[in-house]
C-alpha cells in the first residue's frame, strides 16, 4: 500500500480533519493540512505526485498497489482510516510519503518506523523496521539524498505517536523525503526529475524487502 500523506482538500475542512481519532496509545487529529515550501508548493501535492509515479513503476513490476486516497482534491482519509486500508487489502507492506517542515538549516531525508504499542502492533515491529532498513538504504542510493541532520539516527526515527502505524496489521514505515523548508532540499522536491527519481528509489525498496 501507498500513502501519499495529507490531502488537497483538507485546509478547507478543518471540522473533519480536526476530530480526534483513537490511535490506541492516545487521541490525534483525524489529519492536517501539511507543509509546504517556502514558495507553496504544497506537501499533498508533493506526496500525491511520488505515489502516483511510484505506484506505476510497481504496477509494471507485477505489483497490485492500493492508494489510501484516489484525488488530491479531497479531504482525509483520517491516520487511522488510512492504516484500516492496509489493514483490510493484507498489504505486504505499507509506505506513508510526507515531506517535512523542520527549521531550514535542517536537511535530508528520514524514515520513521513504528514504536511497540502493548497489545496492538507487536507482529509488526520486527518486519517494519527491515522494511525501514531496506527503503532508507534503497532511497538514499537512489537520490543521493543525504540522511537528515536532524532528527533520527542514520536516516531512521522510531516514533509512537503516529496513527498510521501504531492502527497498523501491516509492516509499514513512513519516510519524510526531505525538509521542505530547506532550499536544498525543496529544489529536489519540487523537480519532476527529483520526483521520478524519489519514485524509482521507493520502487527499489520495495523491491528489496519483497524480494
Amino acid at each position: 500500500m501507498v500513502d501519499p500523506g495529507h490531502n488537497g482538500g483538507n485546509a478547507k475542512h478543518p471540522e473533519i480533519i480536526n476530530k480526534q481519532v483513537d490511535i490506541y496509545n492516545g487521541h490525534k487529529a483525524c489529519n492536517t493540512t501539511g507543509t509546504s515550501t517556502d514558495d507553496n508548493y504544497s506537501e499533498h501535492e508533493f506526496t500525491w505526485d511520488v505515489a502516483n509515479r511510484l505506484a506505476k513503476i510497481l504496477k509494471a513490476k507485477g505489483a497490485k498497489v492500493v492508494m489510501t486516497r484516489s484525488s488530491d482534491t479531497g479531504v482525509g482519509p483520517c491516520v487511522d482510516e488510512r492504516a484500516r486500508i492496509g489493514n483490510r487489502a493484507h498489504a505486504d507492506a505499507v509506505l506513508a510519503i510526507h515531506g517535512d517542515g523542520a527549521p531550514a538549516k535542517g536537511h535530508g531525508f528520514h524514515i520513521i518506523e513504528p514504536a511497540l504499542i502493548k497489545g496492538h502492533n507487536g507482529a509488526i515491529i520486527a518486519p517494519s523496521k527491515r522494511l525501514g532498513g531496506d527503503m532508507r538504504d534503497a532511497f538514499h542510493q537512489g537520490t543521493g539524498i543525504p540522511y537528515s541532520t536532524y532528527l533520527g539516527k542514520d536516516g531512521i526515527d522510531v516514533r509512537s505517536d503516529l496513527g498510521g502505524l501504531n492502527v497498523s496489521t501491516r509492516p509499514a514505515v513512513f519516510i519524510e523525503c526531505g525538509n521542505m523548508r530547506n532550499p536544498g532540499d525543496a529544489a529536489k522536491m519540487k523537480s519532476p526529475q527529483g520526483r521520478q527519481q524519489m519514485a524509482e528509489a521507493l520502487a527499489n525498496g520495495f523491491v528489496k524487502f519483497l524480494g
